[in-house]
């Protein structure tokens, strides 16, 4: 499925299946745009970032990463690409597993000093791994061998995966001072994610009715202008830019895969006002409904 029309915020999707729960996926933003909004899955995530340059966002926390540089999320965290910045479109593949798929059989020295402590946040990865040391090079290549080992599936490639994702934890503890402690996240940091994710999941599960400011203020709860502030100061757009655009996506994925009528669609997902609908479907995703489910292959809609 094209990137611009993927489920956002908290993922439901099987990334792999049950015998080997990692997917690979690759997506490419355009220049002065987006890359993906506000989302999180319980799976941890590498991101590598191929070509350009983005200002990403986990949690509280907002850097910018460029090429050949990756980001690394650990379960549960909201995390997005906010800006793609300079002139170039931004080229990035993301790994998501389950890194309960690399737990040991028994309680081993393996299981006890490297995975627990990666699953409890403990011991885990930098946020940001550069090419700055060694150590980080070596991350940065296995991350590499991964993504060509998924996409040629030669055989023995799941264990191959498995084995550079164990080597990998291998050089997070070669040293002190490599690995990162999460558990214990500032109990503030914890309480603005916690009611991000609150707000979020409300608009998710109504998108397709109006929804006033103060419905959503309500939920933290807020009053209307401290709410409006909070949720622009964690996601960088107001609660109505982020809700038009979630109904759009949503809106992006109906015209893919049915022949329903625009504007019937555009009432399905929370618009009451097609020359508007089709205005802020422009917007975000640079073409009108029509071209955009003839890109989509499906015959555009006819008139009368």
């Amino acid at each position: 499925m094209d990137q611009i029309i993927r489920p956002l915020l908290k993922e439901n999707r099987l990334h792999g299946d049950t015998m080997l729960p990692l997917g690979v996926y690759e997506n490419q933003y355009m220049p002065g745009g987006k890359g993906f909004d506000c989302h999180w899955h319980e799976e941890t995530e590498f991101l590598l970032v191929l070509e350009g340059e983005v200002l990403f966002q986990v949690d509280t926390e907002y850097f910018t990463v460029k090429a050949g540089e990756a980001v690394f999320i650990d379960g549960g965290d909201i995390h997005a690409a906010l800006d793609v910045l300079g002139d170039t479109p931004c080229r990035m593949t993301a790994i998501v597993f389950d890194a309960g798929w690399l737990e040991s059989g028994s309680f081993d020295a393996v299981q006890k000093d490297y995975i627990s402590p990666l699953l409890e946040r403990k011991k885990t990865f930098p946020r940001r791994i550069l090419p700055a040391s060694g150590w980080e090079k070596g991350l940065l290549i296995h991350l590499h061998t991964i993504i060509h080992a998924y996409h040629k599936k030669q055989p023995g490639f799941e264990i191959r995966i498995k084995a550079l994702l164990m080597l990998m934890l291998g050089e997070l503890s070669g040293e002190e001072g490599r690995a990162c402690d999460r558990s214990e996240a500032l109990h503030s940091d914890a309480t603005r994610v916690d009611r991000l994710k609150t707000v979020i999941v409300y608009m998710h599960n109504h998108y397709h009715r109006a929804i006033r400011l103060r419905e959503l203020a309500d939920q933290i709860p807020m009053s209307e202008g401290q709410f409006n502030r909070f949720f622009k100061s964690m996601t960088r757009s107001t609660p109505i830019e982020y809700l038009n655009a979630y109904r759009i996506r949503k809106a992006g994925e109906y015209l893919s895969a049915s022949d329903k009528k625009i504007s019937a669609i555009a009432m399905d997902v929370g618009f009451d006002n097609l020359s508007y609908f089709i205005k802020v479907f422009r917007q975000t995703m640079r073409c009108t409904p029509s071209e955009f489910r003839k890109k989509h292959g499906l015959r555009p809609e006819q008139s009368g």
